[in-house]
């Protein structure tokens, strides 16, 4: 049996600092038979000067210069699109963050032998953080119903960012628009829709880095909790497909209570518009608003707590004005 070959797809946008790095991880791969596809969105700060040098290096590199600048979600459809046609299997590799030399093998290992599997993930690093525990190591293979069920109930979450998965490629094509452009984690919203008709595969080692620092993709979300927002809002979209009514309600409780609970908090300790610009315009993609008595009401508790430690109300307020003014300057 012929082994498939393997699109990397690396988007990239003024990640200059970091780009040679992700290069280097695929190049370096112990899985040979993939196309190293780099696409520039009209960087300015030389990332195409430094993607550019591996051409002569490696005849698997492509560079491909987008006509006109887009937007991160049109930019990584547009980049998708752009995979040789004849690849059974498509990774994206984030320009911020790197893949471990047995990642393609693994995965497209796994991908083969589970050919009803949509997507395949693995174990990886975010920062010096392990993540994607929780499901069993003896198995490889899942329905998309357990897996989707897991991650809706709150017990792991499988599938991290577009770096740490692999997609199979038929299911890439059959989208024109893969990642949806009205989600706000698109990148997570499309696992659920292929975990709806596929199976999940899962390689239990870590197989790829995401970087923490503040500059990255994830790095400047991190700090607005992007996690009960994404939980609540794929609970919304997709709760009723894979959890009975019951299971629904109680972990739309949960997810509720602490969703309100972080917007409480920061609503005392004078978070930026940014923040509430963030969680106003993820909920408007499910037809959600802001919480206010909820949120007031978990304010209101907040400082009612605090009151009964003065320092600790001080401290929290002088975290507050000291954010906003590394803001401002």
């Amino acid at each position: 049996m012929s082994v498939p070959r393997v699109s990397v797809v690396v988007p990239f946008y003024n990640t200059q600092a970091f780009i040679g790095e992700c290069i280097e991880s695929v190049l370096a791969q112990t899985f040979v038979d993939f196309e190293l596809l780099l696409v520039n969105n009209h960087s300015t700060d030389g990332s195409r000067e430094v993607a550019e040098r591996y051409l002569a290096r490696d005849p698997r590199v492509r560079l491909i210069d987008n006509e006109v600048f887009l937007g991160q979600v049109d930019n990584y459809n547009n980049a998708l699109r752009l995979a040789a046609p004849d690849v059974a299997f498509i990774k994206i590799v984030q320009a911020d963050d790197w893949i471990f030399p047995d990642c393609l093998r693994l995965m497209v290992k796994a991908g083969v032998e589970n050919p009803g599997a949509g997507i395949i993930s693995s174990y990886y690093l975010h920062g010096t953080v392990v993540f994607g525990a929780g499901l069993p190591v003896e198995r490889t293979l899942f329905t998309g119903r357990e897996v989707a069920r897991a991650q809706l109930m709150g017990r792991g979450f499988f599938v991290g960012s577009p770096t740490t998965v692999m997609y199979r490629a038929d299911l890439v094509r059959a989208r024109h628009d893969f990642y949806a452009r009205d989600r706000l984690h698109e990148d997570t919203e499309v696992v659920y829709d292929i975990l709806l008709e596929h199976d999940f595969a899962f390689v239990p080692q870590i197989l790829s880095y995401l970087r923490t620092d503040d500059a990255s993709i994830m790095g400047r979300r991190q700090s607005f909790n992007p996690t009960d927002l994404d939980g609540l809002l794929c609970l919304h979209r997709y709760g009723p497909r894979f959890l009975e009514p019951e299971e629904f309600r109680q972990r739309h409780d949960e997810i509720r209570f602490m969703h309100c609970r972080f917007l409480g908090r920061s609503l005392v300790t004078m978070r930026g518009c940014e923040l509430w610009q963030y969680h106003r315009k993820g909920l408007a993609t499910e037809g959600l608003k802001l919480p206010w008595f909820g949120i007031v009401t978990h304010a209101v508790n907040y400082v009612l707590d605090f009151l009964l430690n003065p320092k600790r109300l001080v401290e929290a307020l002088g975290r507050g004005f000291r954010r906003r003014w590394r803001k401002l300057r």
